[in-house]
């Protein structure tokens, strides 16, 4: 009929205890990592952070956590303040290894090796799960290389 509108349904929200067998079954799958899991990265962080931490010397530690090694330039040489250099975090899945020079000077990236290149999330970003000391080695003439090319451009 032309004057009557048509009732809207709406939709009513399901209730905690009206959760569908898939939804269940998805929750189930999700799994923080295990303590075991979170040990293991002890030697990764230790490892990656030693890479970082040997050329402490040229930098500022802004944080030396136990699952968090930051540094930044000594130098005020980004808007005023230092420049982000570096990071070692250990985060839920994996260590991950953060590198500056990367981002600023891309030809850097040429030098990486395609072993290497697997690890590597974005532009500046290597995650790890565990200790290869290979890689690590690489990580380090990598890291070296990127403060030569900041002391060349005088933002140490």
């Amino acid at each position: 009929m032309p004057g009557k509108k048509a009732a809207k349904k709406t939709k009513r929200p399901r209730s905690a205890a009206k959760k569908s067998k898939s939804a269940v079954k998805r929750n189930a799958t999700r799994t923080s990592p295990s303590a075991a899991t979170s040990a293991a990265f002890a030697p990764v962080f230790s490892a990656l952070k030693d890479v970082m931490a040997a050329y402490a010397n040229e930098l500022h530690v802004v944080s030396d956590e136990p699952r968090k090694y930051y540094v930044v330039t000594k130098a005020l040489s980004w808007k005023g303040g230092p420049m982000f250099f570096g990071a070692v975090i250990w985060g839920k899945a994996y260590v991950s290894y953060h590198l500056m020079p990367l981002y600023l000077f891309p030809e850097l990236a040429g030098n990486v090796s395609p072993e290497l290149k697997c690890r590597m999330q974005g532009k500046t970003c290597f995650n790890f799960r565990q200790p290869e000391e290979a890689l690590t080695s690489e990580l380090n003439d990598l890291t070296k290389a990127g403060l030569e090319h900041y002391r060349a451009k005088n933002l140490l």
